[in-house]
C-alpha cells in the first residue's frame, strides 16, 4: 500500500521570506521579514511540509530554456517527485507574477504578497493575494479547513 500524498508549501525566497537585495550572496545580506518563522512553524504544525524541508534553485541563466526558472514548474515537479507531494492540496506563495503563473503552470493554488518590490496588484491571476508570509499562512490555514 503506497503513503498518502502530503500537501505542502512551496515559498518563493526573495522579497517573499527575506527582503529582496538584488542578488543575496552573503549571510550578512539576508533580512528575515517579520513573523515568517513562526508562520512556517505554524504550517508545519499543521501538517504541511515546511520550516524548510528542502530547498530548490535553477541554475539556468536568465533568457535561456529552462524548464526550471519559473514561470515554468520544473522546481515544484522535483519537489513534488522527491516528496510525494499532491499538488491539489497545495499551496504556492510569491511575491511576483512569475511566482503566480508558476504555481498554475504546476497545478497549484497561488497567494502572491506584498513584500516584494511589485507590490501593484492590478490585473494578478493568484488565487489570493496578503500581505505578507504569516497573512498567506492564514488563508492556507483557512483554505485546508
Amino acid at each position: 500500500m503506497r503513503d498518502a500524498l502530503s500537501s505542502a508549501v512551496f515559498i518563493d525566497r526573495d522579497g517573499t521570506i527575506i527582503e529582496d537585495t538584488d542578488y543575496c550572496s552573503h549571510a550578512k545580506d539576508v533580512r528575515i521579514f517579520p513573523g515568517v518563522l513562526e508562520a512556517l512553524r505554524r504550517l508545519k504544525s499543521q501538517g504541511f511540509n515546511g520550516l524548510v524541508d528542502a530547498t530548490y534553485y535553477c541554475p539556468d541563466a536568465p533568457g535561456q530554456h529552462s524548464k526550471c526558472r519559473k514561470p515554468a514548474p520544473g522546481m515544484v515537479v522535483k519537489a513534488t517527485q522527491d516528496h510525494q507531494i499532491d499538488l491539489s492540496r497545495s499551496f504556492l506563495i510569491g511575491d511576483k507574477e512569475v511566482d503566480v503563473e508558476c504555481a498554475h503552470n504546476a497545478g497549484v493554488r497561488a497567494i502572491r504578497v506584498r513584500t516584494g518590490i511589485q507590490r501593484d496588484m492590478t490585473g494578478s491571476n493568484a488565487d489570493w493575494v496578503a500581505d505578507d508570509v504569516p497573512a498567506a499562512v492564514r488563508i492556507i490555514l483557512d483554505a485546508k479547513s
